[in-house]
Parts: structure tokens; sequence; C-alpha cells
């Protein structure tokens, strides 16, 4: 009997921690609106590595859709992340590559939340190089669900172009639902329109250093500056800054057989660490 009731006030405790979860995500969303929560926290360096000349990978047109035009070979990848090491709190998001002569796709899919409240999302991306500009656009469907209210979805698309100054300086722009786009039929509520500036340069092969200016509309600039070192071509470091959170983030990776894992953590001052793991596999280049 005991071990009844013991059960049961667990329930009912685990119930009531996701019913006030739930809530408060709730109250974020309505803050701080969606594309906060399906942007990764951990893996930021995707945004600055969008502006590598080297080295893309099936996540670097995430940030800005003309990146895409730059893969050479097919790519895949995963990632998964636990915010501020809460599991309700964690994210997912898949990126395929895939170049064709008729210009480059890209497929992406994302998913943050849990039972009681979650985002997800799905976009299909095309580029292609104009010579020294690389353009290129996405198309997404974005869906929210809450736990006894329903869902509610939407559908607008980003863009972005990528202007190589020389072949180690890159510099780009880009824009995400221009149009403003409502979530639901009454389309009261609205995905936000940002817009970003960012730039690249290859120092060196081994030295990379990036950063991306971004103004999400009713929020404060947020500016992200990061750095990579290789220290052969199997190992590297990443580091940055993220400046709207007064976040930083750390980063190591390796390459192994046509796969990349990537081992990253953001620390947020107020609300703690945020653990990362990303996998991309790369199909070896023709011949």
């Amino acid at each position: 009997m005991a071990n009844k009731i013991l059960s049961f006030n667990l329930e009912k405790t685990d119930c009531l921690r996701r019913t006030i979860l739930c809530c408060l995500l709730c109250l974020l969303f309505v803050c701080v609106r969606s594309q906060t929560f399906l942007s990764p926290v951990s893996i930021i360096y995707t945004t600055t590595n969008t502006y590598i000349s080297a080295d893309k990978d099936a996540f670097s047109f995430t940030a800005n859709q003309a990146a895409l035009a730059g893969n050479k070979n097919f790519s895949a990848g995963f990632y998964g992340e636990r915010r501020f090491l809460l599991a309700d709190l964690s994210s997912y998001q898949l990126a395929v590559a895939l170049p064709t002569p008729s210009g480059n796709f890209g497929v992406q899919g994302s998913y943050f939340g849990n039972a009681a409240f979650n985002e997800s999302g799905v976009g299909l991306a095309y580029a292609r190089s104009l010579g020294q500009v690389d353009v290129g656009v996405q198309f997404n469907y974005y869906q929210v669900k809450i736990a006894g209210y329903g869902n509610a979805s939407a559908v607008n698309f980003e863009a972005g172009g990528i202007l190589h100054i020389t072949d180690q300086f890159q510099t780009g722009v880009h824009i995400y639902n221009p149009t403003r786009a409502g979530i639901g039929k009454s389309s009261e509520e609205k995905l936000p329109f940002i817009y970003s500036f960012g730039l690249g340069y290859d120092a060196s092969e081994n030295f990379f250093i990036g950063a991306e200016i971004q103004k999400e509309e009713g929020q404060q600039v947020n500016v992200i500056a990061g750095l990579q070192y290789a220290f052969d071509k199997k190992l590297f470091a990443r580091a940055g800054i993220s400046s709207a959170t007064s976040s930083f983030y750390l980063g190591t990776g390796f390459l192994w057989n046509g796969f990349r894992i990537d081992l990253a953590f953001s620390v947020h001052p107020s609300l703690g660490a945020t653990p990362g793991m990303l996998l991309v596999y790369n199909s070896p280049e023709k011949k």
C-alpha cells in the first residue's frame, strides 16, 4: 500500500513539474519569440562558420542559405543539446546538403521541447553560385504544440547572399521571415523578422575567425563572434561569444573516416551550462 501511495505521489509531482514547465515555456514563447528555441545554444559556431572559405558541411547553410552553394559533396549531419542540463529543454536538428549540376539543395529539420510543449520545423533550401556571389533561399514549415491546447503552424521563408571578396575573405547578409508570417489561423502571434550581416576571414589553412551581427524584431542587437584553430587535419578547437545572452562557448572536434564529431558547451551567466554534440558525414571528394 505504501509503495502505491509513493508511486502516486511521484507521478503527481512529475505531472505538476511538467505543468509548471509548460507554463514557463508558454510565457517564454510570448516574450522571446519562437526562433530562439529552434536556434542552437551550444553549437553557436555553425553561425560564424557559414562564412568559412573551406570545410563546408551540412550545417553551413542553416544560418545563411547562400553558403549551400559552396558544398562540393554530399553531406548529412545531426546535433543534439540539453539546454541548461534539463531533459525537458532538449533540442535536436538534422541537416542534409546535396550538390547537383543545377544548383545545390538542402533539407533542415528541428525539434525542441517535450510532450507538454514543443516546437518543430522543417525547411527546404536551394542555392547556387553566380561567380563572386552566392545566393540561396529556404522555405519553412513551423509548428508549435501545447498539451491541452492543440497546435498551430506557419509557413515562411528566408534568404541570403554571400560575396567572395577574396579567396580568404567573405561577407554576407541574411533575412528571416521578411513577410512577418503569423502563427495559426488568427495569425495574432507573429514569427520574428530577423536580419543579419556576417563576415569570415581564413587567416591561414589552420586559423579562421568570423562574426555575425543579428537584429531580431523587438530584441537587442546580438553579436556572435568565434574562432577556429586546426591543430592538424583531424583535430581542431573552437571558441566564441554571443553578446545578447552574455554567453560563451567552447568546443573541440575530430575527423574519422569521413565523419566529424564535435563536442561543445556554452555557459549562460544565470542559467548555467548547455552541452551539445554534433555528428556530420561528408562524402569523399570526387576525383
